[in-house]
């Protein structure tokens, strides 16, 4: 039996929703997600989705309390409405940043989030660039776990005409995400190594690799107040560095993120619209490319049971 596909989006990022449902030739689905005059989310489903194969697109952006809970209930109303498979698609995983205990006391928030995801009622759930890929073992569910970097952003880099390309790593935990770009481009591979005092704070020390008269590109997985990669930026500066350009997959740009990027010296910011980008911090530095082909098709082959693993390099 054929389960009719059907997308739903919250608030978070329409814009996304609408093209990958223009890719996928289906359209985003009628659900009312407001809210009463005290703050709490209201939805109503406004269709059909009994028997219904259910994807609701809806990053956990900034304001991600708001973007979470709104993600939960519309979770509900379609379970509660019968359907047939409810998978979430997550652009964006707000708290993934909190994947692990490294000071006593604190919580592990990406987990708390799973469990929430989970008891909501999803079935599955589809991911790009997790801040940590342990979180795809905090589910008990299938999870598949895009890259926006091979697939987006590499393409792009290939028409920027680098000359000796060095793709830098800004911390440890982004080798692995280094190394597999810098190996499909045939570049280097840099490393910064970097002490964070607190959250949003981090200093660069010294740089691993050499870059000197050649151009280097930092990969990042987000750039948030875009202090980590100022820092690894004036590090390859120092070094001599020709040209350097940076790519983050999620734009958090939450504070002075936008005014250092404009004093620094980037050449340009490449990254996606997996979180909304406001046309104030769109500024001639900051080029932002579509994960909705990337997404909707691995929608697509959810939906058609078919394998999903050749998006994931």
């Amino acid at each position: 039996m054929a389960y009719e596909l059907k997308l739903f989006t919250g608030n978070a990022n329409r814009p996304l929703a609408e093209e990958i449902a223009q890719y996928l030739r289906v359209p985003v689905g009628d659900a009312e997600v407001t809210r009463f005059s005290d703050g709490e989310v209201y939805v109503q489903i406004n269709e059909n989705v009994r028997g219904a194969d259910v994807f609701l697109i809806q990053p956990t952006c900034p304001p991600v309390n708001d973007t979470l809970m709104e993600l939960l209930i519309m979770i509900d109303a379609v379970k509660r409405a019968s359907a047939h498979r409810i998978t979430a698609v997550l652009p964006y995983y707000g708290y993934a940043r909190q994947d692990r205990k490294v000071q006593p006391r604190v919580p592990i928030s990406a987990k708390l989030v799973a469990d929430l995801l989970e008891a909501a009622g999803i079935d599955r759930l589809l991911a790009l660039d997790l801040h940590a890929g342990q979180i795809q073992g905090f589910f008990n569910i299938p999870v598949d776990h895009l890259f926006a970097g091979p697939v987006v952003m590499i393409e792009y880099l290939r028409k920027k005409d680098l000359k000796d390309a060095v793709i830098v790593a800004p911390d440890a935990g982004g080798v692995e995400r280094a190394r597999a770009i810098a190996k499909r481009l045939n570049a280097g591979l840099a490393i910064i190594d970097k002490r964070r005092e607190g959250p949003n704070a981090a200093i660069a020390m010294h740089l691993i690799g050499e870059v000197r008269g050649k151009d280097a590109v930092v990969i990042d997985d987000m750039i948030d107040t875009a202090g980590t990669l100022i820092q690894a930026v004036e590090a390859l500066a120092r070094e001599g560095a020709r040209r350097i350009l940076a790519c983050g997959v999620h734009p958090v740009l939450s504070g002075p993120a936008v005014d250092r990027i404009a004093a620094s010296p980037l050449e340009e910011v490449v990254v996606t619209n997996s979180i909304p980008v406001p046309a104030e911090k769109r500024t001639a530095r900051v080029t932002v490319l579509s994960v909705a082909p990337l997404l909707g098709e691995a929608i697509r082959r959810i939906h058609d049971e078919e394998s999903v693993s050749t998006l994931f390099v």
